[in-house]
């Protein structure tokens, strides 16, 4: 492991213990911290990181490990979907690990994510939702048709895998800077 992965490594397991204590702005913490390894891995020059997609679906186990402790403590059905959806998002890597193509990925959407973060909302802002068998497919429905374009635009169009991070938030900053 290089030193620039050690350090990223570390930071994406610091960055998911907040979810233990605040699920929501936990599990929001912990998504921002696993985008911020891209703008690490530009600005780090530490030895870089192998095999970054490889590197990636790894260090998430971090915070959906986390995420998981925190389902667990949910009641029935919204803890069941999220176990069912975090083993079908293991499998996924498992899957991905073994075939080392990133298309795969559109075939095991990380749903668990999207999830979580619904029902830690809905906690936080509706503690007395119903969520019904029908209301969880419409949800699940919803967040599968989000989830699956953004699998397909980073894992099998590669839209992103020639910009970097940082020099797209310098062009952003260009443009604004520009507009005024």
């Amino acid at each position: 492991m290089t030193v620039e992965e050690l350090i990223i490594f570390l930071a994406r397991i610091l960055g998911s213990l907040p979810v233990l204590r605040w699920a929501l702005a936990g599990g929001v913490i912990a998504i921002l911290v696993d985008f911020s390894d891209l703008f690490m891995m530009n600005l780090l020059n530490l030895g870089g990181l192998r095999d970054y997609q490889a590197f990636d679906k790894l260090a998430d186990i971090a915070y959906m490990a986390t995420f998981l402790v925190v389902a667990l403590r949910w009641p029935g059905m919204v803890r069941n979907i999220a176990v069912s959806l975090f083993i079908y998002r293991m499998i996924g890597i498992g899957v991905f690990e073994l075939a080392v193509w990133r298309g795969v990925l559109l075939f095991f959407p990380n749903l668990f994510d999207f999830w979580f973060l619904l029902v830690a909302a809905l906690m936080r802002f509706r503690p007395h939702y119903i969520m019904t068998g029908r209301h969880a497919v419409y949800w699940l429905l919803a967040l599968l048709a989000l989830k699956e374009f953004q699998e397909y635009a980073l894992h099998w169009a590669r839209w992103l895998d020639k910009y970097r991070a940082t020099d797209v938030v310098m062009d952003w900053w260009h443009a604004i800077v520009s507009i005024f």
